[in-house]
């Protein structure tokens, strides 16, 4: 399923990019970044858009491993983003 929503998600970012942010940063200063690099040109919206997408989905995979990063990636405000979606610094165990 992992996969799938990925795949979706990021069609949804190629058509419109602040949609892809609400989905995977919430209502919040991403978002407020990103509506504002679109509308100065639709090229700086997508990187963003993708670099969001790109951090939330890497820490998510460190997490399942065990490997939680603890270093803050830069441009990103979303807390949600940093952890990968796991809460405020609670990282739910893999489990084998």
């Amino acid at each position: 399923m992992g996969a799938a929503s990925a795949i979706l998600l990021v069609l949804i970012t190629i058509l419109f990019p602040p949609l892809g942010v609400y989905a995977v940063a919430g209502c919040g200063a991403d978002l407020l970044v990103n509506i504002c690099l679109t509308i100065l040109g639709y090229f700086p919206g997508h990187l963003h858009a993708f670099y969001l997408e790109y951090v939330y989905y890497d820490r998510r995979e460190q997490a399942k491993n065990g490997f939680p990063s603890s270093s803050h990636a830069p441009g990103v405000y979303s807390e949600r983003v940093q952890t990968g979606g796991y809460g405020y610094g609670t990282i739910v165990q893999p489990t084998h």
